[in-house]
């Protein structure tokens, strides 16, 4: 499995109103469709085309972020049926779903990230951020 293809096909991003008090933020990964994609430039292997929507929401209703988008995979042919068999439930198995989900949190985190900053929403991720070295109030060392 190789990843061929990244794209976002629409990026939507919306503060309601401002806000006060406790605001909660979640963020969530859906697949919409997985289809065969035929490329004239690749015809030896099957391409699978996941169409997928990450979004942030902001509760209560103050703010959303929809990100919809498109990865395409190149396959081997048995592994290609084999996901394409089990679309047919709304199902994708465990050795494509990790890493498929894991590019896609990666390169959406990112963009939502930079929106985030954009208008001034909290970050939907912890951030690092520096802290002041704590002071050891026993200055006794015991050696072990």
């Amino acid at each position: 499995m190789q990843v061929i293809g990244f794209n976002f096909d629409k990026i939507h991003a919306e503060k309601k109103k401002h806000q006060k008090g406790k605001i909660e933020v979640s963020s969530n990964i859906a697949i919409k469709s997985v289809e065969e994609e035929k490329l004239e430039a690749i015809k030896d292997k099957p391409v699978i085309k996941f169409d997928f929507e990450f979004f942030v929401t902001y509760k209560p209703d103050f703010a959303d972020i929809r990100l919809n988008g498109t990865v395409m995979l190149l396959m081997e042919k048995d592994e290609a049926r084999e996901v394409l068999k089990k679309w047919k439930d709304k199902k994708i198995s465990q050795e494509v779903q990790l890493p498929l989900f894991n590019l896609i949190l990666t390169k959406s985190n990112l963009k939502a990230l930079q929106l985030e900053e954009e208008l001034n929403l909290p970050t939907h991720v912890p951030l690092p951020r520096l802290k002041p070295p704590q002071e050891n109030n026993n200055n006794t060392n015991y050696a072990g």
